[in-house]
């Protein structure tokens, strides 16, 4: 008995210094598949279908001064800056031309865009040792070898073009690559997934016009925030294939047309577009956005019911408690590698990319990729579920450069 004891502490031993050998080799393997995701994401050129820095520096009455030097470059403001960007491995944010749909009513639109347009196009005037504008995919691969962040731009809401179909050249001469046809109201070109208006039940005449005249220019056509009767007759006109410049797979959002889905997926593969993933923890969990949601009325009640202003000291004090007993939920980058593996599962690996809506969806992006310096961090989630090196970068942007090409060269034919 006396031998017993000590053979099994020997055997206890042997055991546990196993376990701990095999959870330390478990932690260097994922240490080199971080490192080996974050040499891919410097190796592979990264683009990114929609950045709203545009309308936050608009908003910030942005001035390039020596006051603001630090914005775009490096700041705490917003989720996107060069520092960061080059940390990330972000090689060519598409630019957001962002115009709400309050300039549809009110007017001014057009001059609206040309602001912003001209806001963007200052930045590589003030730093052309970090940023260069773009136009097409080779400027943004000549500009990545010689280590600049390339700005190609994208106008989120077709609202600018009016009622003129000329403005459509119009725009792409001001350097603009794709047009997201509406945004959060029908307007003159079609249907927004977010109105139930339903002014033309998809395309307006004009609309159709409009997609046209973006494939003889050269213009990508951005199905992002069109109704599912707009997607489909769009795909029934153009010649060329689309993009889905930021939204995510409906399968997880039942309900929120915003998202594309699996019929819509199938159809943009047969086009021969791209979904590019949006981040936004909204467009990622149907149910997390519930509870959250659930959790701002139930403090807009407590509110009332002890007649308090949220910004009266009072009122910020429980607001404050309510946020500590109830914390905000957010998605995380695993939850995004599941969009992306649901729409290469459905559309294709060839038809996947990323937009994350970055400067644009608030304080709702995932854990893990919280701004531009953390998209290795999904990278190194991709290869742990055993992607291929060749389709991450498809998925960073070949998928995107090909539809970007092929509608640059029929606009040339």
């Amino acid at each position: 008995m006396k031998y017993f004891i000590p053979f099994i502490a020997i055997f206890l031993t042997i055991g546990c210094s196993l376990k701990h050998g095999s959870t330390l080799q478990s932690s260097k393997d994922d240490q080199q598949l971080m490192a080996r995701a974050d040499e891919l994401a410097h190796k592979y050129i990264i683009t990114d279908g929609h950045v709203d820095l545009p309308f936050r520096l608009k908003i910030q009455n942005f001035r390039l001064t020596k006051e603001l030097i630090g914005i775009p470059i490096e700041t705490d403001q917003g989720d996107f800056d060069y520092v960061r960007a080059k940390k990330g491995g972000l090689d060519a944010p598409f630019m957001s031309i962002f115009v709400p749909a309050s300039y549809q009513t009110e007017g001014g639109a057009k001059e609206f865009a040309d602001s912003l347009i001209d806001m963007i196009r200052s930045i590589p005037q003030a730093y052309p040792d970090k940023f260069r504008i773009a136009t097409t995919p080779e400027e943004v691969r000549a500009q990545f070898k010689e280590g600049l962040i390339s700005l190609p731009m994208g106008m989120e809401n077709g609202a600018p073009i009016e009622n003129d179909l000329a403005n459509v050249a119009y725009f792409r001469k001001r350097g603009i690559s794709y047009i997201t046809l509406t945004h959060a109201k029908d307007n003159q070109i079609c249907d927004s997934s977010y109105d139930t208006t339903r002014t033309w039940n998809g395309l307006s005449p004009f609309g159709r016009e409009v997609v046209r005249e973006m494939n003889r220019t050269g213009i990508m056509v951005d199905v992002s925030h069109v109704s599912d009767s707009t997607f489909y007759q769009v795909l029934e006109i153009t010649d060329v294939p689309v993009i889905a410049s930021h939204s995510s797979c409906r399968v997880f959002t039942p309900g929120f047309e915003r998202n594309m889905n699996d019929d819509q997926l199938r159809a943009l593969a047969k086009n021969g577009g791209v979904v590019q993933i949006n981040f936004g923890s909204t467009f990622l969990d149907g149910e997390l956005d519930k509870y959250n949601n659930e959790k701002r009325v139930e403090l807009s009640n407590l509110l009332s019911e002890h007649q308090l202003d949220r910004n009266s000291e009072e009122g910020k004090k429980l607001v404050e408690q309510f946020q500590k007993d109830n914390p905000k939920l957010y998605s995380t980058v695993q939850k995004v590698a599941d969009h992306i593996d649901h729409a290469v599962q459905i559309a294709g690996i060839d038809h996947v990319g990323l937009g994350s809506d970055y400067d644009g969806v608030g304080d709702s992006l995932p854990t893990g990729l919280k701004d531009v310096s953390q998209y290795p961090n999904l990278i190194h989630e991709l290869l742990r579920r055993g992607y291929k090196e060749g389709d991450i970068e498809k998925i960073c942007s070949k998928n995107v450069f090909r539809v970007w090409a092929q509608v640059l060269e029929r606009a040339e034919k």
